[in-house]
């Protein structure tokens, strides 16, 4: 026989046997995932990739996407995206392998590559609603990713062991007990989830010791835990009814989670019993969490008349009689076309939850809800470091505070959960300022009372020179008194920032002396008129204000002028630029009865106070500025600088009781 034709007929026999070989594989692996046993059939589907030729590229690319489905649904991004990219680059038929893609690429934090498999699903199918949130996802993640929030993450050492933990949960408001979901090699049983490769997961106990560290963790010895899949719990407000899912397996048909109950007696747990939510038994329940009145046990579905995959639903456990056995799905503000999942309630009952179908940072991002008037849902992601390109999920709040725990599996290859801290350091925001006399010193007898629109309504004293500070809330809008004896009072106002980080302000309060004449800064007039400048505007508009806090108060409105000029011209000049400041006020709402104009001429110079002595330093208190300590100073500077002291004008308060008795 020709040698070649040997060759040949053994290499066509070769090609069958392997042919054969992979047909098998694929068999078997396709019986595995029907029933769910993702991680077993991969093995399979990776057994017959090997043995496909390249050639043939269509049935390499229907094994590539079989074997991506399973890694993708047994949480292993990372090898996910490798087969789905051999699914594409071999041409499988359906579009949704590019999808899938992307969302791998996602999750594996390779935003560019993951906007660009979505750009490019996209031209495919432009309607498509979680392509353009996976597009918008890849976008907005880098600047989450480079821009993180307050929170301050860290990966615990007392609570993960060497396999998945995650799902952790205080118990009650006990926050010395946290149970967790864990896959560890004590856990119950011996045969391994199909899913994940591991075991099937229990629940165990950790508790706090005195030093307020977490001590080992230990399964928890009741028939809470079984052979099954045993996890993800809840408890009421009280800690004695704990949830939780099971997973029982069935090695002919898919297996469908359920929630459980058991009562807690002491340190122990009572034999489960299932929560019968819904006559479906086609549908999962899974991951419950217990409102904050214990009415309402919010749960995860597939079940029907729901907006997409698993929606957030709620069943009434309450002890009303007219609500027994309502279920409410939480609607579309809450839920998308994708999947929503782990509920859980924050310190101010705000819903935490996990979902895929808004914009994240790749796989599942936990997302908070806040409710107004009772009907509209707005839903925030968390962002980083909170949120990663993994799966993120599974929070537990110590009660009242945003500190505690929650899952991720980011920066695990295997795609393995663990347990992560979380907290919020606390915002300050602090208003700090100084009451003092205006053009003079600080006013330790200062007492300020301050009001907010949430309620507030305080007083409280300044200390020794004058300055004060005083905590205030983010976001609140407060109107601040600044009063001392003898003063007229000040109001101030503060819109607190509702930003997140640290802030400081400050205000300040210049009380004006009831006893002293008190200078009006930056009057102006036309040069040898009595006419108002339009700079003077703002002063007086002051001094509106002032008059409209200090309603019991008249007052005189004097104008000086320098020495330069006749006597009877600075008179009759000083008196109208008097009247048009009365005039002004008058046209702002001030009673023409609460004013006295008067104008002084050159006859009274100004006396110069301590302070003033100190911003000049040629000057000293209780000098007067009349013409011979003027004509005595050798600088012309000084000389112009003393002049344009004595032009002013001041107001003086006469009485105090204006209409008080009426």
């Amino acid at each position: 026989m020709n040698r070649n034709v040997c060759y040949i007929s053994l290499f066509l026999l070769l090609l069958a046997v392997v042919s054969c070989s992979s047909e098998k594989a694929i068999k078997k692996g396709d019986k595995l995932a029907a029933i769910m046993e993702y991680h077993e059939a991969a093995k399979e589907y990776k057994k017959a990739y090997r043995k496909v030729s390249p050639k043939e590229r269509a049935k390499r690319a229907e094994v590539a996407w079989k074997l991506a489905e399973c890694y993708r649904k047994s949480n292993s991004p990372v090898f996910a995206a490798a087969a789905y990219q051999n699914a594409v680059r071999y041409g499988y038929p359906d579009s949704t392998a590019l999808l899938h893609l992307a969302g791998t690429q996602l999750q594996k934090g390779d935003y560019k590559a993951s906007e660009k498999s979505y750009r490019q699903f996209l031209e495919i199918a432009p309607d498509n609603r979680m392509a353009q949130v996976g597009l918008q996802s890849a976008i907005q993640s880098v600047d989450w990713k480079k821009n993180p929030n307050r929170y301050i993450v860290k990966k615990s050492k007392d609570l993960n062991g060497q396999r998945s933990d995650f799902c952790p949960m205080f118990v009650g408001e006990d926050t010395t007990m946290i149970i967790t979901t864990t896959t560890r090699k004590d856990a119950s049983g011996e045969d391994l989830n199909g899913i994940t490769g591991q075991k099937y997961a229990d629940l165990f106990l950790t508790k706090l010791d005195e030093k307020g560290r977490w001590q080992k963790s230990e399964k928890i010895e009741s028939d809470v835990n079984s052979e099954f899949e045993d996890g993800a719990c809840a408890f009421t407000p009280d800690g004695k009814v704990m949830y939780f899912t099971r997973c029982v397996t069935d090695p002919q048909y898919p297996r469908y989670a359920a929630i459980y109950k058991s009562n807690r007696s002491d340190a122990s747990w009572s034999k489960p019993e299932q929560v019968v939510i819904s006559r479906d038994t086609l549908s999962l329940y899974a991951h419950p969490a217990v409102s904050p009145d214990g009415n309402w046990l919010y749960f995860t579905s597939n079940m029907a008349g729901g907006f997409g995959g698993l929606d957030l639903w709620r069943f009434y456990i309450g002890a009303s009689r007219a609500m027994e056995g309502v279920v409410e799905n939480l609607g579309p503000m809450i839920n998308t076309e994708g999947n929503e999942q782990f509920p859980t309630f924050g310190p101010k009952g705000e819903l935490f939850f996990s979902s895929d179908g808004y914009p994240g940072m790749g796989g599942l991002d936990i997302y908070y809800a806040t409710v107004q008037n009772d009907t509209v849902w707005t839903v925030a992601n968390m962002g980083a470091p909170v949120n990663s390109n993994g799966d993120d999920f599974g929070m537990t709040f110590a009660p009242g505070l945003y500190r505690g725990f929650f899952s991720s599996n980011r920066g695990d290859a295997r795609g393995w959960d663990h347990i992560y801290s979380f907290f919020l350091p606390e915002t300050v925001h602090m208003l700090r300022g100084w009451i003092y006399e205006k053009d003079g010193y600080e006013l330790p007898e200062g007492v300020i009372y301050m009001i907010g629109d949430d309620g507030t309504n305080s007083s409280f004293g300044v200390m020794n020179d004058g300055s004060y500070s005083v905590r205030v809330t983010p976001g609140v809008k407060y109107v601040l008194l600044g009063t001392c004896k003898g003063y007229l009072n000040a109001m101030q106002e503060l819109a607190a920032d509702s930003v997140e980080g640290n802030m400081e302000y400050q205000l300040d309060f210049a009380l004006a002396s009831i006893t002293k004449p008190v200078l009006i800064d930056n009057i102006f007039y036309e040069y040898d008129k009595a006419t108002l400048t339009p700079e003077s505007t703002a002063s007086l508009d002051e001094l509106v204000r002032l008059l409209g806090l200090n309603p019991n108060v008249t007052i005189e409105l004097g104008s000086h002028c320098d020495l330069r000029g006749s006597d009877k011209y600075n008179q009759r000049l000083s008196q109208a630029r008097a009247e048009s400041v009365v005039e002004y006020l008058v046209s702002k709402g001030v009673e023409k009865e609460r004013l006295t104009a008067t104008g002084y001429g050159e006859g009274a110079p100004k006396v110069v106070t301590k302070k003033l002595g100190e911003k000049y330093t040629f000057l000293k208190e209780g000098d007067v500025l009349d013409e011979a300590f003027i004509n005595a100073l050798e600088s012309e500077e000084q000389k112009e600088a003393c002049h344009a002291l004595n032009r002013r004008t001041e107001f003086q308060v006469l009485r105090t009781t204006y209409r008080l008795y009426e």
